[in-house]
């Protein structure tokens, strides 16, 4: 397993816009991301200055992509 790398909230949602997620809204901190194609998934993304590792780990499962791809995507 990888080890997570350290990200800002404003960083993954550059990275999964390149997965195809987009922002649909913003409410306060969080980011509320939307998928273009099926499954059409909803991501919520704190717009935080980092994002904790338990916090990032839960949005990649959500997204359904690992570590190494996201790395590969960064």
């Amino acid at each position: 397993m990888s080890a997570l790398p350290v990200l800002s909230g404003r960083q993954l949602v550059k990275a999964l816009g390149r997965l195809g997620y987009a922002v649909d809204r913003q409410r306060g901190s969080h980011i509320i991301l939307r998928q273009g194609r099926a499954p059409f998934r909803r991501l919520v993304v704190p717009d935080h200055a980092e994002i904790a590792k338990g916090t990032l780990r839960a949005v990649l499962r959500e997204a359904g992509i690992t570590v190494d791809e996201l790395r590969r995507i960064l």
